[in-house]
């Protein structure tokens, strides 16, 4: 039988849960960001697909190939708001970097948020994630002076929003 080389992009399911939180833990580290205040040491990191299923206007999105999970991208309901979204955790794996994932999983991120009739999707980066804050420009995201509202992650340093 041939190797399916395909990447599929689809909702989260329980058995993701561990390769997912393994690609934000390794991001973050590699970037000296294995700190409190960062999706590091989240509660729900490990038992994502979970969190994401407990609430309508959520969901995460993983990129996978031969059954490895290659990265994520979610969005769910900012500060409890019903027309602000949040982009969460878009992570790649290093050994999947370079292909246009996080752009894909952005791309289907923003497509869920828009039909859960979000009027604007925010999101909170490190100044340390030059890659990922030039992806989030490509999308029409504009930087902030400062956080929406308090901060989820103490640690993000960037705050970027975009008018769906």
């Amino acid at each position: 039988m041939a190797e399916n080389n395909q990447i599929e992009i689809r909702p989260i399911t329980p058995a993701d849960d561990a390769q997912m939180a393994a690609i934000v833990r390794d991001s973050l580290s590699a970037v000296g960001l294995a700190i409190p205040g960062t999706a590091y040491f989240d509660p729900e990191l490990p038992h994502l697909s979970h969190y994401y299923a407990a609430k309508p206007g959520r969901e995460y999105f993983v990129a996978v190939r031969n059954g490895l999970v290659l990265g994520g991208a979610g969005i769910a309901e900012y500060e409890g708001t019903k027309q602000v979204a949040e982009l969460q955790k878009v992570y790649v794996a290093e050994s999947a970097r370079g292909q246009g994932l996080s752009k894909q999983l952005i791309e289907h991120a923003l497509a869920f948020a828009w039909q859960a009739k979000y009027e604007s999707v925010y999101l909170e980066t490190h100044h340390k994630l030059h890659a990922a804050m030039h992806v989030y420009q490509e999308f029409g995201f504009h930087p902030l002076l400062q956080p929406l509202g308090t901060a989820e992650h103490s640690a993000m340093d960037s705050f970027w929003v975009k008018l769906l």
